[in-house]
């Protein structure tokens, strides 16, 4: 996941920084951090994928157009 993907998941869900951080269990600084580009732990931006997937974003990879994410159809 990219800082701009996660930004945008953010945006797509509604969801602030704090109730990102919170559904992911890391500090709303972290968050911060990777939205700026900053290097993370891998385990870190794996759990704030997972939280950002369990709202309902699906994550779609570079290919040609650049990364991007979505809304899950339910």
């Amino acid at each position: 996941m990219q800082a701009i993907q996660c930004k945008m998941a953010r945006a797509a869900t509604g969801m602030g920084v704090r109730e990102l951080a919170e559904r992911a269990k890391v500090s709303p600084d972290t968050i911060a951090r990777l939205e700026r580009g900053e290097e993370l732990r891998e385990r870190t931006v794996e759990a704030i994928q997972s939280a950002l997937e369990e709202a309902g974003v699906e994550f779609i990879a570079e290919n040609g157009g650049g990364p991007g994410v979505r809304l899950r159809k339910d």
